[in-house]
């Protein structure tokens, strides 16, 4: 028979393992909803959501400042899609997506520019650490309270993180993903879709017009 004290140390010890193993999913799903004491951040599951034409919204405007301090705006990339990824240095999903961002950022070249918007880093020093580790080839925005959002508010959770707008050639949201990128040629293909172009069977763009179907 279990005594009183038995019981307690049971329960408690219970209690422990369902804390680790909770921490370990949470752990595991990547940026999910835990409040680090900077305010709270949510990460989806990559889903995609593409905006007709004629449903989009008036352009999005954004300007602020890159990680050297000095000052860009989406302006910047204007008359091209504009490939807009939303990332935090410390967020395991952005790290897993990155390298299928960078290259697809290769692929694109010519045909959409990236930028990113870098959230929740303190300083720019964590941030330069991660764009230098993954060979990053583009611009960030550097907003570390998360305003740089504002713009898109309603095509991104507040502090979603990571998540990828695809704006069109004037400046509108034109697709979503929420959570880190399914692959790099999803990304590819739904760049190429917002742009107008068609590709080959592996993404690779060739200028041609798309397709209605």
């Amino acid at each position: 028979m279990h005594t009183p004290h038995t019981r307690t140390t049971s329960r408690g010890l219970l209690g422990r393992v369902v804390v680790l193993l909770t921490v370990g999913v949470l752990a595991l799903t990547g940026c999910s909803s835990l409040s680090t004491g900077e305010g709270d951040y949510v990460a989806g599951d990559g889903t995609v959501r593409r905006i007709a034409a004629e449903d989009r919204d008036e352009p999005i405007v954004l300007s602020g400042k890159n990680l050297d301090g000095e000052e860009i705006s989406l302006a910047d990339y204007a008359g091209k899609p504009v490939v807009v990824n939303v990332w935090w240095s410390a967020c395991p999903p952005c790290r897993k997506e990155q390298p299928d961002l960078t290259e697809a950022a290769a692929e694109l070249r010519g045909v959409a520019e990236f930028v990113g918007i870098n959230i929740r880093d303190s300083g720019v020093d964590q941030a330069k650490g991660y764009q230098k580790k993954f060979d990053v080839p583009y611009d960030s925005f550097f907003s570390p309270d998360g305003k740089a959002l504002m713009p898109f508010s309603g095509k991104v959770p507040p502090n979603a993180i990571p998540s990828t707008v695809i704006l069109d050639a004037e400046g509108r949201a034109a697709a979503s993903i929420i959570g880190a990128i399914p692959s790099k040629l999803t990304l590819v293909q739904l760049v190429q879709d917002v742009a107008g172009v068609e590709g080959d069977a592996d993404g690779d763009a060739d200028g041609g017009a798309a397709s209605d179907g």
